[in-house]
């Protein structure tokens, strides 16, 4: 029964088939079937550790009923599961390791992810007891604990080879329930929501964006906006013609993910239609590099061949590009760049004329420089004498930065400066978040201007608990109180937001929810200058590096929620559980919100409009940075000192305590 494949038609596992078949199965025949899913050096890496495996569970099923499976694709990880038993009501998931004497961390939280990724995103695990277990065939015997969350999963188990059997039957008899049809159970759809890290590493691994993300009903536009977008490419080339297209979506949406999918599919140099991913965002791409770089490193390593992260990297920068560097080789150089296909992601932060005309006289040597940042990336892609295609990612409400013009200049560009290029518009780019205004209602009355509902991605899918928390902070900052009290009403049971005064109360509920490899981090909003006196130090420099990959032995990474990553450092990446700092630059006043910038010793008020909007964005980012649950910790103040007296908080804390959202005790 090893062809069953689940309902996207993906292969499942690399051998499977009931107890009663796998016992009456030689060893030699069940390593030939994994051996032919392996490479050889993969097969010849493994031979004896699958040998040991297949006897161990041999000896230890005898009289038991049910399913066995190897090599199960875990496919949002990139990894499989050693093992899955599916017996009576339990789906155990086993991680083996032969021949070793101690239950190594990494290999404790490795089998916790596998339990935890069933959970979370295979249809027919939701509902189910899930027990993860490691087997150091070696180890010391440990007395088996099995302990339960909510949701069902157990807590890592720990065991020997000589003690296998007794933790199968415990577990068997502490869990209740139906028998489950393992068949069923095995074809089950997998619907993953990847992190942008994990989806760049699959992608850039060549694996399919149908094997890492979801496609159910409320997320199926992804594939829909990918799949009109590489029409739109194909329909340039073949009748010579400039598009540019904007794709929009909701805070975690997956448009970095369709313009990584694009760019993947296109990374081909030799290629006609060869694309480029390009982004402003400095962190993104650093972290994206610095990620597939090691990634590429570990991975030929495993495989005996020489690497080094030099030469590794030196692809990968080719792949995901700077669009500062990408527009600075296009003031040097007349040509046209070597791609006809550009994807701009964030592409509402690129800079307007004033911040451009700035840049190019200090750091160009350059003065009177009269072109916005998108007019001049579109005189550059404009001078292929063909085709060419520019595919901008907006986010609505996500311009953080002095000078970023927002899309409004990239409409603007076309209308005023190059006519003969065909825009394809997101139909939801009239959304008052996206700020397009005038700029869109003239690019509308043009005819090269077309509308479509298929470059919309409406549904969040960082948070896979909860779709609606773009829509509850978007509420709560519009100061909605009726609107933000129903979807946190709404996503509360499966998407825990807490308040706190409390810091190492708010730090430690973060740690008590985070299971296996779950990232966690502090953040707090760059003019976040008076939490100080809480350790936290916004001027520290903090390299999103080191705080998004590094692991939790790294006092630099985000598991030691010490050092706070700004909305700079954190736009358009994600952490699975946050602690949202929330200073007095931004309160709430009894009916809206009051802006201050931190001077010398005191607070002093924001009058600039683009100031305020900044800010209140700055908030935004920070608040849908989660995908499973968030702290938000807003300071008691103290009156003893003027820049923090309580007054500055209390309101804030009252109104996010009024819209439901529960005080931790």
């Amino acid at each position: 029964m090893s062809n069953i494949v689940s309902n996207s038609g993906l292969a499942r596992f690399w051998y499977g088939a009931s107890i009663a078949d796998f016992l009456a199965t030689e060893a030699d025949d069940i390593l030939g079937k994994l051996a032919r899913h392996a490479g050889d050096g993969h097969f010849a890496d493994q031979r004896d550790a699958w040998l040991a495996q297949i006897e161990l569970v041999h000896t230890q099923l005898k009289s038991l009923d049910g399913w066995v499976f190897f090599e199960f694709n875990i496919p949002r990880m990139g990894r499989r599961v050693d093992v899955i038993l599916v017996l009576g009501s339990v789906i155990f998931a086993l991680e083996f390791k032969v021949g070793e004497t101690t239950h190594d961390r990494a290999a404790i939280e490795q089998v916790w992810d596998y339990a935890l990724d069933l959970k979370n995103f295979h249809e027919a695990s939701h509902n189910v007891v899930i027990a993860p277990i490691l087997v150091a065939t070696e180890a010391k015997a440990l007395p088996a604990k099995f302990e339960a969350d909510a949701d069902n999963v157990y807590r890592p188990i720990l065991t020997n080879s000589e003690h296998f059997r007794d933790v199968l039957e415990l577990g068997l008899s502490v869990a209740k329930g139906s028998a489950l049809d393992a068949q069923a159970w095995a074809r089950a759809s997998y619907r993953p929501t990847p992190t942008i890290i994990e989806a760049a590493r699959s992608l850039y691994a060549q694996h399919s964006v149908e094997a890492i993300a979801r496609f159910d009903a409320g997320a199926k536009n992804l594939h829909t906006t990918t799949k009109r977008i590489e029409e739109l490419v194909d329909e340039a080339r073949n009748t010579n013609q400039k598009f540019i297209c904007f794709v929009t979506g909701v805070p975690g949406a997956g448009k970095t993910l369709v313009g990584l999918n694009i760019a993947t599919h296109r990374r081909d140099e030799k290629a006609p239609t060869h694309a480029v991913f390009l982004s402003g965002n400095g962190p993104l791409v650093a972290v994206l590099r610095e990620a597939l770089t090691r990634d590429e490193y570990f991975r030929l390593k495993a495989q005996h061949q020489k690497a080094t992260k030099k030469k590794i990297s030196t692809p990968v920068k080719a792949f995901i590009q700077n669009v500062h560097h990408f527009r600075d080789a296009g003031l040097t150089d007349e040509s046209p760049p070597p791609e006809h296909v550009v994807i701009f992601d964030e592409a509402q932060r690129a800079w307007n004329s004033k911040m451009t005309a700035n840049f190019m006289k200090r750091k160009k040597g350059r003065p009177g420089f009269t072109q916005s940042e998108p007019e001049f990336l579109i005189s550059y892609m404009d001078r292929h004498q063909d085709w060419a295609v520019i595919i901008c990612l907006v986010g609505g409400g996500q311009e953080i930065n002095t000078g970023e013009a927002g899309i409004s200049a990239w409409l603007d560009a076309v209308v005023k400066h190059f006519p003969q290029w065909k825009m394809f518009i997101s139909s939801r780019l009239n959304d008052s978040e996206y700020a397009a205004n005038s700029s869109l209602e003239h690019a509308q009355r043009t005819t090269q201007t077309r509308e479509e509902d298929s470059l919309h991605l409406a549904v969040s899918m960082r948070s896979f608990r909860a779709e609606n928390v773009s829509a509850f902070v978007k509420a709560l900052l519009d100061c909605e109180t009726d609107s933000a009290r129903e979807s946190f009403a709404e996503l509360s049971s499966r998407f825990p937001i807490v308040l706190a005064r409390d810091l190492d109360k708010a730090k430690a509920w973060v740690r008590s929810h985070a299971r296996g490899s779950e990232r966690f981090g502090l953040l707090a909003s760059s003019k976040a200058m008076r939490l100080k006196p809480h350790a936290i130090d916004i001027r520290v420099n903090v390299d999103p590096v080191h705080y998004f990959l590094n692991d939790r032995d790294d006092v630099r990474s985000s598991y030691f929620l010490e050092d706070a990553a700004t909305e700079f450092q954190v736009q358009g990446l994600e952490l699975d559980w946050t602690c949202v700092t929330w200073d007095a630059d931004f309160r709430y006043n009894g009916s809206g919100w009051n802006y201050h910038d931190f001077r010398g010793s005191s607070w002093c008020n924001i009058a600039n409009l683009d100031n305020r909007n900044y800010l209140r964005n700055a908030y935004r980012v920070l608040l849908t940075r989660a995908r499973q649950g968030m702290v938000i910790f807003v300071p008691s103040g103290d009156d003893k000192d003027h820049t923090r007296p309580s007054a500055y908080y209390d309101k804030t804390f009252g109104y996010l305590r009024d819209l439901g959202i529960p005080v931790l005790s």
